[in-house]
């Protein structure tokens, strides 16, 4: 019953702020835009399409504004100005009452509050959607005290996200009855994408693991503070962290005003994200300035704090040669390369001409090339890209647009801190080091490296192996594997003289220097 009357309540405000008709006139189909211009009818829709959309995602609740939120990441597949409308959606959500937050607690950790804490503020900090925030001092088995943040999911979240989740899973499976322009949008696609994005942020536990990661992997640049996890408190409901004091990165003035070099925050923080991105291949993926916040703390003055740890984007070493090369190529104005990387990538329709994408590609790019480096948008130079390959079909990899979507985040903020900053001079030593790390020798003694364990393990057991097959009788590909074993001979000989050849050079440079020093002597 209950699913029926959230489905007629969905159905009130798409009417109230005209949605069918938005839906019904996006669509090519001369009978379907008839019956979006009927039902539109006597009603007043003056206000922009994008806007109705907006407002009616908040009218339906947190849910349906985190669906809102992620859709706006998808600019590979929706209007540019649904998706400005749609990144203007916040998460405005009244706290939950504190005794709520003590009882889940108390049923997490099996104690009494007073007994896991020696403090507990029950007025919260934050409220979201999808948890809340109280700060509490911890008491460790040492008997040490530590001020921390406890994060409490919000109560009865997975039964309603379930409901909702259902909801539209329909919806989208209509749209994509209805007309094949609906289906070029991938309803069901995007809501299976949203559907794991929120069960991720259901786990605090998952969200916790992505901040260790991130904080061992930063440990090393001394520039952004990651909160410790508190492991014997962490729970799906419950994530207990070290608590962080730092400023808003929103409050500019206030920096300022507390000697904060600006324009060295803004360089750290492009520093920040091309280090996860290209060193990594794992950042933070939601990075708006609600979640940034800089320390004034004498021992770590000036560093950058990062907050909710929800949204994590990971990159293979496929997605970092792909973004790599397109920025150089870029550029580089070598159009041609930018069209033959979305062939590579597997991604475009077979058929695909090089030449059309080519002069799709050159419409988009040459007008930045008119402006100052300063003015430069990385983030909008992908996100262009993404738009013009929606035009060729091309299979653009959520990882690629959540980049996009994180890239503008840290653009934006970087020029607001200060507006001269040049991304691409930040940028650039980080591709041409990965670029070389590539095809380097480097490259060649980590893969060595790693695959010497597999190869130690097989090669005892390749000549019982091969007994044991030639003993079968069967002649059926004998020839296929004696060619294979003189390929493998081959190759072997290859690799010891490439070792040879390196261990000539490096013995070559310690003579060098042995007879500099002598000289020198």
């Amino acid at each position: 019953m209950t699913h029926y009357l959230r489905a007629a309540v969905i159905l009130w405000i798409v009417l109230r702020y005209g949605l069918d008709e938005l839906v019904l006139s996006s669509f090519k189909r001369r009978w379907l835009r008839t019956i979006g211009r009927i039902v539109a009818f006597g009603r007043r829709l003056d206000a922009p399409r994008g806007q109705r959309l907006r407002e009616a995602l908040e009218a339906l609740g947190p849910i349906y504004v985190k669906f809102g939120q992620v859709l706006s990441t998808r600019r590979d597949l929706l209007p540019p100005d649904i998706a400005d409308e749609l990144a203007r959606l916040q998460d405005r959500v009244p706290p939950f009452p504190s005794e709520v937050a003590v009882n889940i607690i108390e049923r997490a950790f099996r104690s009494p509050v007073d007994t896991v804490f020696a403090s507990f503020e029950h007025v919260p900090v934050a409220s979201a959607s999808i948890a809340q925030v109280h700060f509490a001092t911890l008491r460790l088995r040492s008997g040490e005290l530590r001020e921390v943040a406890v994060k409490v999911l919000r109560p009865g979240m997975l039964n309603v996200i379930e409901k909702d989740l259902d909801l539209m899973r329909t919806m989208a499976g209509w749209m994509e009855n209805v007309s094949q322009d609906a289906r070029r949008l991938k309803p069901r696609e995007v809501v299976a994408e949203f559907d794991k994005y929120l069960h991720d942020e259901l786990d605090l536990v998952r969200e916790a693991a992505n901040a260790a990661q991130l904080r061992r992997n930063m440990a090393g640049l001394n520039l952004v503070l990651i909160p410790e996890m508190y492991w014997d408190f962490c729970h799906p409901e419950v994530m207990v962290m070290e608590r962080m004091k730092g400023v808003p990165i929103s409050q500019v003035e206030r920096l300022r005003d507390a000697g904060v070099d600006v324009r060295q925050l803004a360089r750290d923080g492009v520093t920040i994200f091309f280090t996860q991105v290209f060193r990594d291949g794992f950042f933070h993926a939601d990075m708006h300035p609600g979640n940034i916040q800089v320390s004034l703390e004498p021992g770590t003055f000036g560093r950058y704090i990062s907050l909710d740890f929800g949204i994590i984007g990971t990159l293979t070493e496929f997605d970092k040669e792909y973004l790599a090369q397109n920025f150089t190529a870029f550029f580089r104005r070598d159009y041609k390369r930018v069209a033959e990387l979305h062939i590579e990538s597997g991604w475009v329709p077979p058929g695909t001409r090089v030449d059309e994408l080519e002069g799709a590609v050159r419409t988009v790019c040459e007008p930045y090339f008119d402006r100052p480096l300063k003015e430069l948008s990385l983030g909008m130079v992908l996100m262009r890209l993404f738009q013009t390959s929606r035009r060729f079909n091309v299979e653009i990899q959520p990882q690629l647009v959540l980049l996009q979507k994180t890239l503008l985040n840290i653009e934006g903020l970087g020029r607001e801190l200060d507006p001269d900053l040049d991304l691409w001079a930040t940028a650039k030593p980080f591709l041409e080091r990965w670029m070389v790390d590539q095809i380097g020798p480097r490259r060649l003694f980590d893969e060595l490296r790693d695959q010497a364990p597999r190869y130690a393990k097989i090669l005892p057991d390749l000549p019982r192996l091969l007994y044991t097959y030639l003993q079968r009788g069967h002649d059926d590909g004998r020839g296929e594997l004696l060619e294979m074993l003189r390929d493998e001979r081959r190759a072997n000989r290859r690799l010891r003289g490439v070792v040879y050849l390196g261990l000539g050079f490096a013995l070559g440079l310690l003579a060098m220097q042995g007879l500099l020093h002598l000289r020198m002597a």
